[in-house]
C-alpha cells in the first residue's frame, strides 16, 4: 500500500514525466538523425522496424523477465519509442511520395512499415523466449504480484 502512495506523489510522478521528457528528446533526435543520413521513406520504415523490435523487446522482457522496472520502461518506450517511430511521418510521407498515381509504391511502403513492424515484435518475441525458455514468467509488479 505504501508503495502504491509513493508513486502516485506528486514528486515522482513529475521525475517520471521529466524522464520521459528525456527520453523524448533523445528519441526524436535519433529519428532526425536517421532522416539525415537516409533517404525520407527508407528513414521512416528503419525507425518504425527498429521500434517495433525495441517496442515489442520492451514488452515481452517486462511479461517473462521483469528485471526493468516500470518507471525506466516508460522512459523507453512513452519517451524515447514514441519520438523515435511515427505514425503520423510514415501516413503524411506515403501520401506524399505515394499518390494515387503511384498505387504500387504505396502499396509497398505501407507493407514495408507494417510487415517490418510486425516482424520487429515478433523477432523480439522469439529473442525474449530464447533467453527465457527454462525460467518462469516474471511476476507484474503493476498487478500486485500477479503473473502476467
Amino acid at each position: 500500500m505504501a508503495a502504491d502512495r509513493s508513486q502516485s506523489h506528486p514528486l515522482v510522478r513529475l521525475e517520471t514525466l521529466a524522464l520521459i521528457a528525456v527520453g523524448g528528446f533523445a528519441g526524436s533526435n535519433l529519428r532526425y538523425f536517421v532522416d539525415g543520413v537516409l533517404p525520407a521513406i527508407p528513414a521512416v520504415v528503419a525507425v518504425n522496424a527498429a521500434g517495433s523490435f525495441c517496442l515489442g523487446l520492451f514488452a515481452y522482457e517486462a511479461q517473462s523477465i521483469g528485471l526493468l522496472e516500470r518507471r525506466s520502461r516508460l522512459v523507453f518506450t512513452t519517451g524515447f519509442l514514441s519520438s523515435l517511430t511515427t505514425y503520423s511521418t510514415f501516413a503524411l510521407q506515403t501520401a506524399l511520395e505515394a499518390g494515387p498515381a503511384e498505387p504500387l509504391l504505396l502499396a509497398g511502403i505501407v507493407a514495408a512499415n507494417y510487415g517490418l513492424g510486425f516482424a520487429g515484435v515478433l523477432a523480439s518475441r522469439a529473442l525474449v523466449r530464447h533467453f527465457t525458455e527454462d525460467s518462469e514468467p516474471a511476476a507484474d509488479s503493476e498487478n500486485g504480484g500477479e503473473r502476467a
